[in-house]
Parts: structure tokens; sequence; C-alpha cells
């Protein structure tokens, strides 16, 4: 991997140590650039030259596509955030009364509230702390069940799921499969095809490098006509472009759940982010961030009292390390950490680091020594 280029990358302040990409993360310098690059333009000319704005646009569809196996850009929708996306389907499902979603008992907010908030359907939430975390969801799910919804990565634990084998599960029962990939997208590999998803969302702003704001949302050609549609705008019909028009049809793209104006800086900036990850390499940023998990797992586990929450195998975690410490204080602890610039989170109960690919080793070692002398 080419350190020059990481380090001209992520000029970040000295001394500061940033292991909190699960939360905000830093942008790379070249996303700045095109923000500032974007703001100039419209400066200095306005919005004169819309065709600038419709390319990367549409480059940041493509690379979306890319970055998951879509079939098709037709399949990708830019929304606000990843709750607003898992809202299109949760209020788009046309329920019956005793329908239920399965769930895991750890989700963040975004995909718990969105499915409890919807009348007449039940809401499982299912322990996944145990040997078999897969086999835990399947088993919670029965006759009256029309969607399996997870996250990829577990925002506490860490946890990774085995989204293939849940995919082959919900295509063999015919359940819609529903996955928030803000954990993993940036982290790790992740192909929409090979593992049968229905819908995919995930914002920008963690493990992509990009600014909040703007998210993608995977919508499936064979499912995506079946969702009712609850926001409706000049954006999201047939043809968007015909101001004067008397009727409207829905898009037949993944579209028709955009209904206004899109995040024009944000997409700016995403894309340049993206940019750095195409030209690195996704399969080798996956395996520089993995050895620096691994780095930092290791160095845990010689800690007194220190007790790993997030799996050790490689194919059970991505990039989030959580782990408890017998007596601490997860908040005073924190707050010390934070006294001395590493970044970090508490999270069910423990705290979180999480690196990225460009993580220094050295940083990671320092944080391992302060944490050492703060327990």
């Amino acid at each position: 991997m080419d350190n020059a280029l990481i380090r001209a990358e992520f000029p970040q302040a000295p001394g500061l140590i940033y292991l909190n990409h699960a939360a905000v993360a830093p942008w790379p310098r070249r996303a700045q650039e095109a923000v500032a690059a974007f703001a100039q333009e419209n400066v200095v000319h306005g919005s004169s030259r819309p065709q600038r704005f419709i390319e990367r646009e549409e480059r940041l569809r493509r690379q979306l596509r890319q970055l998951i196996n879509a079939p098709s850009t037709d399949d990708i929708a830019l929304l606000k955030n990843t709750s607003e996306a898992i809202s299109v389907v949760a209020a788009g499902v046309r329920w019956k009364q005793g329908d239920n979603v399965v769930t895991t008992a750890e989700e963040f907010p975004s995909n718990w509230i969105p499915w409890d908030a919807q009348p007449g359907i039940s809401l499982r939430r299912v322990d996944i702390r145990g040997a078999a975390p897969e086999e835990a969801l399947m088993a919670a799910c029965d006759e009256r069940t029309r969607v399996l919804a997870v996250s990829s990565v577990q925002f506490s634990s860490g946890i990774r799921l085995d989204l293939a084998a849940l995919g082959d599960f919900c295509a063999e029962r015919k359940l819609l499969f529903c996955v928030d990939a803000i954990q993993s997208l940036g982290a790790c590999q992740l192909d929409a095809q090979a593992i049968k998803a229905h819908f995919i969302m995930a914002d920008g702003h963690k493990w992509l490098l990009g600014p909040e704001g703007l998210a993608l949302f995977y919508a499936c050609e064979a499912v995506r006509g079946e969702l009712r549609l609850h926001q409706h705008g000049w954006r999201m019909v047939e043809a968007p472009g015909d101001y004067d028009a008397k009727s409207w049809r829905p898009a037949p793209s993944a579209r028709r759940f955009e209904p206004g104006s899109p995040n024009m800086l944000g997409i700016h900036g995403l894309s340049a982010s993206l940019s750095l990850f195409e030209e690195l390499g996704y399969k080798e940023i996956e395996a520089a961030l993995s050895a620096k998990v691994s780095r930092l797992m290791a160095g845990l586990a010689k800690l007194d009292r220190v007790r790993l929450v997030t799996p050790s195998a490689p194919q059970c975690r991505a990039g989030i390390v959580s782990f408890l410490i017998e007596g601490a204080d997860c908040q005073a602890l924190r707050q010390k950490l934070l006294e001395n610039q590493v970044i970090c989170a508490c999270r069910g109960g423990g705290l979180r680091f999480s690196p990225h690919f460009y993580t220094p080793d050295h940083d990671i070692d320092k944080a391992l020594d302060i944490l050492a002398l703060s327990i």
C-alpha cells in the first residue's frame, strides 16, 4: 500500500490517535478539496454549468454500484441517511396484521425503531451473543415473518454476521432481506448479489470516510416496486425534467425513493473519498484494516482485567474492537483517553476502539500504552 499517499491524505493533528471510525470518521484530504472546489464553483459560476454536477452524481452512482456489486446503477438511490432508508422499507412493506420482523437484540436504534413503529406487526429481537448468531436468527423466523433485518456488523459488540448464509435462508423462505451495512462498507467487502440482499443501506460518514448527510440505498429491481411510497416530489418521477407535466408516474429505478434535490455537497465529498478506496483497492484496504484490528486485539489480550467482546476470528469481525475492563468506570476511563488524544467511544458498557486501514501501527501501540496506564 502507498504509505506516502496515505500520509498525504490524512494530515491529522499532531498527537491525535483517532480510533472512532465507527462513529464519525475524518475525511481524506481529497474530500476536503472536492468540497472546496464545489463551493468555489458555486461562488463563481452558480448553477450555470449544471452538467458538471450531473456528471459527478452519475459518477457516484457508478462508484456505489461497484462498491456493493449491484446489478445496475438503477438499483442505487441517494438518501439522507441510514435511518431514512430503513424507514422507506419499513413503511413501504404492505404489512398484514400479525406479521413480524426478525432482527438482533443489539441493533442501533436506526434498525429497530422504524420496524417497531409499524402498526399491527411485532418485532423479534434475537440474542446473537452465542456461538452461532445466524442460527439464532433463523430459528426466530416463522410463517408470519416478512423481513429479516440485520446490521452486517453490530455497532456495539462488533459481531460480523455471515450475510451469505442469511441471504440463502431468506431466499429459501421467501423473506425480504434488509441489511444495514453502515459498519461494514469501507471496512470489508460486500456483494449485494452474492448475499441475495433485497435492500442495503449505509451512510458514508463512517468507514467510507465521507461527509454526513448522504447515504447509499440499494433496492433490488425484483421488489422495489412493491414498496408503497410515502415521500413524493419532482425528482422521484419518471420524467423529472418535465416541470410542466400534468400527470406523473414513479421512476422505475431506485430514484423513485428520492423526492427532491440531492445533497450535491455530500455527493462531491463522498465521490472523492471513494476514489481513494478505488485507487488503493477495496481488497487491500480490508486486509490492511484486519491487520490493524489483529494488532489491537493482541495488545488488549495482554492487559490485566480486559475482556474482549468482539470475536477474534477475522470472518466474525470487521473494524470494531469492543472490550470490557473489570471494575472500571467506562465513562471516566474514556475521559482519560480523550485527555490523551485517544478518540474512542463507550458502547455496551465497555470501550470501543475502531481504527481504519491508514491508522499507524505506532498509534495503536501508543493507545494501548495509555490505556494500560489508565486502568
